[in-house]
């Protein structure tokens, strides 16, 4: 899980995160979460989610999940099978809404994936997410209601 996770990050074009996790600080930041699942493809991990509140008191019934398949197994509906996962898993936790705060608006398949389960986009944030290379790309909220 921390190597794919690590992956994501390293990439620098779809997780706000920059630090990548090791074995202490992986093993702390996938427990602290609410709900993380993994999809398992030929015996290994192939992809993982998280799943934890957007915030807290009366905006708790907001929940926020991130995503990550390995490279090796993208183009094989894993991330499809773990957003309708992440989905029922969130009211099984008695979320009311599941919200996307971040997606890149260059990340074209998560982005068709997530409007074709059901997602809606809010808008677009002009230039809510700095790239690796420095560079600003705009982001585009995305929610469900559960």
């Amino acid at each position: 899980m921390i190597c794919i996770w690590n992956e994501v990050v390293e990439a620098g074009c779809a997780f706000p995160q920059e630090e990548l996790l090791d074995e202490k600080t992986g093993l702390d930041f996938f427990a602290s979460q609410t709900y993380t699942a993994v999809a398992e493809a030929d015996g290994k991990i192939a992809g993982l989610y998280i799943l934890h509140p957007n915030n807290i008191g009366r905006c708790g019934h907001i929940c926020n999940a991130s995503f990550a398949v390995d490279s090796r197994s993208r183009g094989n509906h894993i991330g499809k099978q773990l957003v309708q996962d992440c989905i029922r898993q969130a009211r099984l936790h008695h979320f009311g809404i599941l919200q996307f705060n971040a997606v890149v608006e260059s990340n074209i398949c998560a982005r068709r994936l997530y409007e074709k389960v059901g997602f809606i986009q809010l808008g677009v944030i002009k230039n809510g997410f700095r790239m690796k290379d420095g560079t600003y790309a705009n982001i585009c909220p995305y929610y469900i209601e559960l």
